[in-house]
């Protein structure tokens, strides 16, 4: 499973996700020890987020 880094390293104080990725810093921590589904798991928190801040359901 790849990883969602685009090497835009910068934590929203709105939202504390990376502004990058979407990710929270504890998933960006956990990634290299999650298993598949783990991080399928945070690649859909991932595409809700895109969606939400997108302004769509």
């Amino acid at each position: 499973m790849p990883s969602p880094c685009i090497q835009v390293c910068r934590i929203s104080a709105v939202t504390g996700w990376c502004e990058g990725c979407q990710r929270r810093l504890e998933e960006i921590g956990l990634w290299g020890q999650m298993n598949e589904d783990d991080k399928r798991t945070v690649w859909r928190r991932i595409h809700a987020r895109r969606m939400q801040a997108q302004g769509q359901p």
